[in-house]
């Protein structure tokens, strides 16, 4: 259904991103403790907490937006994701390129493009398809190449995975700012610049140090863009499309061929 690694390239930025700001130490075995005097640690203390707090989540609300930057377009990403592959939610394009819904169970995945994501097809495709789907998902394996593309963005083990593997890569210079309120939370800002670029990243000051909040600012190319996470621990909604509002990707091959 698509040529390129939309969900991969939207994770992977994402992804990128908390590494650029938590990595630089290694993790404690305990630093994912509840503690509610973190505003009095030091930056790379708080840095080393929250980033072993994020590795421990089973699941977690992840939401991007803006412009990461890296001269693609700006893709966003809006989902509720699991170890074990399970998601619920949307991923963006960029520009009118389009979004699709996507909800995820196991091996299966259901996708619903929207209008825009069919108008930039292949000419005369993407209106076949359109018109053959009316409003409804398209549902098949997770492994189908032709959804693979979309479903790769629903795997958190492999976005911790990211995080884990370059913990130990910091750069530029690491600050603590004083704590402050983020959507009626308590937080602490940190700040690592880094040849011009800003990441800002804001963690909780009270139970689990979780990571709420990266801003990412400058740079060159300049980015301007936001990381947020939310509902640790929280479990992905089971709810799945009805059979009436699907169409299963095999027999929509045989009718286009």
């Amino acid at each position: 259904m698509t040529g390129e690694r939309i969900g991969t390239r939207a994770t992977a930025w994402a992804a990128t991103v908390v590494v650029g700001l938590t990595s630089g130490g290694v993790i404690g075995a305990d630093t994912a403790r509840a503690d509610d005097s973190i505003d009095t640690l030091s930056a790379q203390q708080i840095v080393d907490r929250s980033r072993d707090a994020f590795l421990s989540a089973h699941s977690l609300h992840l939401s991007t937006r803006g412009d990461p930057g890296n001269g693609s377009a700006p893709t966003s990403l809006d989902l509720i994701v699991d170890r074990a592959g399970n998601c619920t939610g949307s991923v963006g394009l960029g520009g009118k390129l389009g979004s699709v819904r996507i909800v995820k169970r196991g091996n299966t995945v259901w996708v619903k493009p929207d209008a825009d994501f069919w108008k930039n097809r292949a000419p005369g495709v993407g209106s076949a398809l359109a018109a053959i789907l009316a409003g409804r998902y398209i549902k098949g394996s997770a492994s189908d190449p032709r959804l693979s593309s979309l479903s790769s963005a629903c795997d958190l083990d492999t976005f911790q995975k990211v995080v884990s593997d370059n913990a130990d890569t910091g750069k530029g210079t690491l600050t603590k700012g004083r704590k402050t309120t983020l959507a009626g939370a308590s937080v602490v800002p940190l700040v690592r610049t880094w040849h011009g670029q800003k990441l800002t990243m804001y963690v909780a000051a009270t139970g689990k140090p979780y990571p709420l909040r990266i801003d990412v600012t400058g740079g060159s190319p300049k980015a301007d863009a936001t990381v947020g996470f939310s509902a640790f621990d929280k479990p992905v909604p089971t709810t799945t499309p009805p059979p009436d509002e699907t169409v299963d990707i095999s027999a929509q091959e045989t009718r286009t061929t």
